[in-house]
């Protein structure tokens, strides 16, 4: 499996408060992104995998709305979980 307990400890300890954050924004949006990215990987090799996309476009939809209420809360922590990701170019 692609994403085991330990891997989700080591994204929600880098980018939450602690390894059991995992209700903080910082953390959720960590977690959608490396989903994102593995999907997109699937995809680029899968490409009539209509589930997967569908699945993937609804990830980004959530992340999207996080990102959103993080930037309505605080621009702050918003521009750090954007830098820190590399989500913007």
């Amino acid at each position: 499996m692609y994403l085991d307990k330990a891997k989700k400890e080591e994204i929600f300890g880098q980018y939450g408060k602690s390894n059991t954050d995992t209700g903080s924004a910082e953390s959720q949006i960590a977690l959608f992104s490396y989903r994102i990215s593995h999907l997109t990987e699937h995809l680029k090799m899968n490409r009539k995998d209509y589930t997967t996309a569908r699945s993937l476009t609804k990830l980004v939809g959530k992340r999207r709305a996080l990102l959103n209420y993080l930037y309505d809360r605080d621009v702050n922590r918003y521009r750090a979980i954007v830098k820190a990701l590399g989500l913007r170019k």
